[in-house]
């Protein structure tokens, strides 16, 4: 058996008479269930061109739901080539569409930017799915 300080910040410090081993043993379980209950959000891209058709389009669309589904951040991003980049009205208009075809399932969490040749937006789930 060993003293051990439980809680060295209190006035005054707690200590306990247990076996040491044992505590550290359930400290470590503690923290392996924290680390497993909690949730990871990662960054998804979708890439699209001012161009992209609507076939094409809808199937870039529906991988957006399907990575805000799963509770997921995504960044869409316009890439502009060549001569493309003189005309960055058509390709906020393929984001300003993207936004109206998900509705209330995401929400923007950075509006559309110019960056060199790219243009991009960030979403984000708007209801968490973890909250439902």
């Amino acid at each position: 058996m060993d003293l051990v300080e439980i809680s060295p910040n209190a006035r005054p410090p707690v200590c306990k008479i247990m076996d040491y081993g044992k505590y550290k043993y359930s400290l470590s379980k503690k923290a392996q269930e924290a680390k497993k209950r909690q949730t990871v959000v990662h960054m998804k891209e979708v890439k699209v061109r001012p161009k992209t058709e609507e076939h094409d389009f809808q199937v870039k669309l529906k991988k957006v739901r399907t990575f805000l589904a799963g509770g997921n951040k995504v960044k869409v991003t316009v890439m502009f080539r060549g001569r493309e980049v003189t005309i960055p009205e058509k390709g906020l208009a393929q984001l300003n569409r993207m936004i109206e075809e998900l509705g209330d399932t995401a929400k923007v969490d950075q509006q559309a930017k110019m960056e060199g040749r790219t243009m991009m937006m960030m979403l984000s789930p708007a209801v968490e799915p973890n909250k439902k």
